[in-house]
């Protein structure tokens, strides 16, 4: 959808010979290939346009060794992002960003980058990532709030976190919902407030639950696609909160009360 876009966007005939469309198109092929051939697909982005930040994505994914040679390959990411980017569009285009295609791959990169220095230890420098990307594009269409918001709670930075809420009032997904009773319950216990988010979240998905208790089992692969409301939703919720909803001393029993 998003070469589809780009292309429609630009003339294609005028751009498709230039090395950075030429790059991009072959991240577009890789995205849909399996196996070895995305990293080759992915080192000829790079040969014909040394700054194809989505092609370092790539390359850390398929075939870093270990978490360090990942970062250092999102970090030349990120890099060739802000060099295609320059400096008016960081300027000139706060708020606007992921709206605007060519900066999608420095934000994939970016976001990246946040997961691997997270996985590493490193989390104020990761939550610095989000929360630049989010003050760059704070209609969020990467759902990275849904990450700071775990991240938050699992620092206890409540003050954050409930400012993360606050700028999402209209957000009625389950997993924010969720999130927003586990951490009334960390910080309140079981008062009214948290039983009245348990509640709407449970209205919202009552899958989840089963999922983060252990009762059902998650499978080992991953759901293709989410739908809100139902169990593909509830596993990949549970895949990424079920570790912070563990260490909330009596949350789980409190879940199924």
């Amino acid at each position: 959808m998003e070469s589809a876009l780009a292309a429609s966007a630009d003339d294609a005939g005028r751009y498709a010979s230039q090395p950075p469309q030429r790059a991009q198109d072959l991240i577009y092929d890789a995205w849909e290939a399996t196996g070895a051939r995305r990293a080759a697909l992915a080192r000829r982005a790079l040969a014909l346009w040394p700054d194809c930040a989505d092609a370092y994505v790539l390359l850390a994914q398929e075939t870093a060794s270990s978490l360090e040679e990942a970062r250092g390959l999102l970090e030349r990411g990120v890099a060739a992002g802000e060099r295609t980017l320059g400096r008016r569009v960081f300027q000139e285009d706060v708020g606007h960003f992921w709206l605007i295609f060519e900066t999608r791959p420095y934000m994939r990169a970016r976001a990246a980058l946040a997961a691997t220095l997270w996985r590493l230890g490193r989390r104020e420098q990761a939550l610095d990532h989000q929360r630049e990307l989010l003050r760059l594009n704070p209609n969020d269409n990467q759902g990275l709030r849904y990450r700071q918001a775990h991240w938050l709670l699992t620092l206890e930075a409540y003050d954050e976190l409930e400012e993360l809420f606050a700028a999402y009032p209209d957000d009625g997904a389950p997993a924010f919902t969720y999130t927003k009773a586990l951490a009334a319950f960390r910080r309140r216990g079981d008062d009214a407030g948290s039983r009245r988010l348990l509640a709407r979240a449970r209205e919202l998905n009552p899958h989840i639950p089963a999922y983060l208790t252990g009762r059902k089992t998650l499978p080992k692969q991953h759901p293709a696609y989410v739908v809100f409301g139902e169990e593909t939703e509830a596993i990949d919720y549970a895949a990424g909160a079920g570790e912070l909803w563990g260490s909330v001393p009596g949350a789980l029993a409190w879940l199924e009360s």
